[in-house]
């Protein structure tokens, strides 16, 4: 079993720091063959007899069903250091990561791309390049270094597997479904299938059948955040509230992990935690180059609350709504759902 890096001795070093190695250039040719030469044809096939959503769900259970049997976190018990940053996709992640962060370094945390340094174990169960897409936990040692002796963690995966510890921090963030459902399709379209992406209304039939593109569901995901809010070592975070009050949101995540710093610093945090900071630095963030005739999607589009008009109609956006407050009652949460999202306008 791999337990958690000691904060005195770290069990695992490194010789030298690691370095994040984008897709090569054959493997960009064989992921652009896979894409145009059978994820086209087969989703166009698939959309035309009207069975999109059904081969969405099919490829959503298939990685599902590697997440149960290859969980990455069975064999890793946290530690101290660890400050796990659990998201939907899509939901503020690098933003609160870029926080959390900073915030450990004393706003100087330095990196060509984050995950040089922040380990995403969850790349263990996904295909392709993507199982090297970031530094692996034993690997990621830079935290020895920081002020603050402390490493952010990302996932994407429910709180039912993750690994416990009441060493460890845990920061959830929550965002609006509506526009999860959004940035999700925009970033899927133009970070990796392109022209062979789902239609529109393909998306919005799998997603409120709880069908993600990584096999998550929203309610489910959320559920399960809200239920560990009680937690001494766990802040729930909303996407909208962060939009309301950066300054306020880095204070509540420093205070959260025990980090008292001059105001300077975290008005340095503050500027570097800003959309138009990050956005300006987005190849620190995105994925690159995937296929290699085409340019590499940006990982901050919009960054915004409240625009999922761009996709969905009236009628749409309160079917996600419906569905996903109903769902939410069938899980038995009481997660206050307008705190978190902008419930769309009722008809007269």
């Amino acid at each position: 079993m791999i337990a958690g890096d000691s904060v005195q001795s770290p069990a695992v070093t490194s010789p030298k720091p690691y370095v994040r190695k984008p897709p090569s250039l054959p493997g960009q040719l064989l992921m652009g063959a896979a894409i145009h030469g059978i994820a086209w044809p087969m989703i166009r096939a698939a959309e035309a007899l009207g069975r999109g959503p059904k081969l969405m769900a099919a490829m959503a259970a298939a990685n599902r069903k590697r997440v149960d049997e290859k969980n990455p976190f069975r064999v890793y018990v946290p530690g101290p250091q660890d400050v796990f940053v659990m998201t939907m996709p899509k939901s503020g992640t690098n933003w609160t990561m870029q926080i959390a962060h900073q915030l450990i370094w004393h706003g100087k945390g330095e990196f060509s791309h984050v995950h040089d340094i922040v380990p995403w174990p969850d790349t263990a169960v996904m295909p392709g390049f993507m199982q090297r897409y970031a530094v692996p936990i034993d690997q990621a040692t830079a935290w020895t270094s920081a002020p603050e002796r402390k490493r952010v963690v990302k996932t994407h995966f429910h709180w039912e597997l993750l690994p416990e510890s009441n060493e460890a921090k845990y920061i959830g963030v929550i965002r609006d479904p509506k526009d999860v459902f959004v940035s999700s399709y925009f970033f899927i379209r133009d970070g990796i299938y392109g022209p062979a992406m789902w239609s529109v209304d393909t998306w919005f039939k799998a997603y409120v059948s709880g069908v993600n593109f990584m096999g998550l569901s929203w309610p489910e995901a959320t559920a399960s955040y809200w239920r560990q809010r009680h937690r001494p070592n766990v802040l729930l975070l909303s996407f909208k509230a962060m939009k309301r009050d950066l300054e306020g949101t880095v204070r509540r995540i420093a205070a959260f992990l025990e980090i008292d710093i001059p105001d300077a610093v975290i008005q340095d945090v503050v500027r570097q935690s800003t959309f138009e900071h990050m956005h300006a630095i987005d190849h620190k963030f995105g994925m690159g180059r995937v296929v290699f005739w085409r340019k590499p999607g940006r990982m901050l589009r919009k960054g915004a609350q409240g625009g999922s008009s761009e996709l969905l109609s009236a009628a749409q956006q309160r079917e996600v709504d419906a569905y996903c407050q109903a769902e939410l009652i069938r899980l038995g949460c009481d997660l206050p759902y307008e705190e978190f999202a902008d419930p769309a306008p009722q008809t007269s």
